[in-house]
Order: structure tokens, then sequence, then C-alpha cells
């Protein structure tokens, strides 16, 4: 398999790859799972994704990884990490981790396993000094984990993101620190 990032003990987590998109295109870009999303995107959109976050390997050695389930070698997700660029964040250029699940595998813990493990690879191999996470308000399930994961929420951070309709605003944002993190593991 190409370009493994990180294992945990039931997901590889590897790079995306040229020819990606149409996978991730066919497996995750539906309503359910792309609804606090800002729906599903045509391929373009995700090709587009693709490369940039291609580029931040390239350039930082982070990104987005398609999470892939060892047990099938099935793409169950995508999760990583990135720099905040929301054009409305107040905390441009902060280290964002983030994920998706596709639908049939929610509430089997790949979450929490793919984003425990990114944690771990952003505070110990990119010595990132805080880590935030950005989801919309209406998304309990995807603010929940966060709390699972030790984050804080930081109402000072939220912001309307015009790229989202009214009812996915406004975007809140979660953090955790480094030392935070270390008290929790």
């Amino acid at each position: 398999m190409a370009d493994i990032v990180i294992e945990t003990e039931r997901l590889i987590l590897r790079r995306i790859e040229e020819g990606d998109a149409e996978l991730q295109y066919r497996v995750l870009n539906t309503p359910t799972i792309m609804h606090h999303l800002g729906g599903p995107k045509e391929l373009h959109e995700i090709e587009a994704k693709h490369a940039k976050t291609m580029g931040w390997f390239a350039n930082e050695g982070f990104g987005f990884m398609l999470v892939i389930e060892k047990g099938t070698g099935e793409l169950v997700g995508t999760c990583g990490m990135k720099r905040v660029d929301a054009e409305n964040a107040h905390n441009q250029g902060d280290f964002e981790i983030g994920w998706i699940i596709r639908d049939d595998r929610w509430r089997m813990g790949y979450a929490s396993e793919a984003m425990r493990a990114v944690m771990e690879w952003a505070f110990t191999s990119h010595q990132a000094p805080v880590l935030v996470a950005l989801t919309a308000d209406g998304n309990e399930a995807s603010w929940r984990l966060m709390e699972k994961l030790g984050m804080q929420r930081r109402p000072d951070l939220d912001f309307y993101d015009p790229a989202f309709p009214p009812e996915e605003n406004p975007t809140i944002l979660y953090s955790i620190t480094r030392e935070q993190w270390e008290q929790n593991t």
C-alpha cells in the first residue's frame, strides 16, 4: 500500500495520491456523510482538495489522508491535519485536524481511533503547540468526539462561514494544547 503515514490497530492512514478523488467521490460523497460539510461535492472539487492536500504534504509534511480498514482494505474515511484557512476564521494558520467516516462505519470508534493517532502524530512529529477542530454547531456527533478527545470549546474563535448555509452556521471551534494532550495520554 502506498505511502502509509500512520497505522492503528484497525486502520491504515495513507497519503492521498493522484486518482484517489474518484474513490472518495464514490464512497464518501453522499448526502448523509456530507450533510454538515456543505453537501455532496462535484468530482472536480474533490480533485482540487486532493491537490491541495498533496501540496501540504510536499511543503509541510502533513495533510489529509485516506482511512483504510485493515480487515477489508476498504476506504472508510479521510482524516488528517492542515492549517486553518477558512476565510473568516480568527486563527488563520493554526493546526486544524478533521475527519470524515462513512456512515456504515459510524459508531464503531473509527473516528476516535484515527484522530487519537493523528493527534499524537501532530504533537510528536510536527511539534504542533495547539490543535483546533472546526464543525457546525448542529453537528453534535462531531463536537462530542472533540470533547471525547480532550478538546475544549473555544467560543472566542467561532465565526460565520459564508461557504455554508445558515443552518450550518456558526462554525464552532474546539482546541487542545500539547500540554493538555500530554496530561490526557
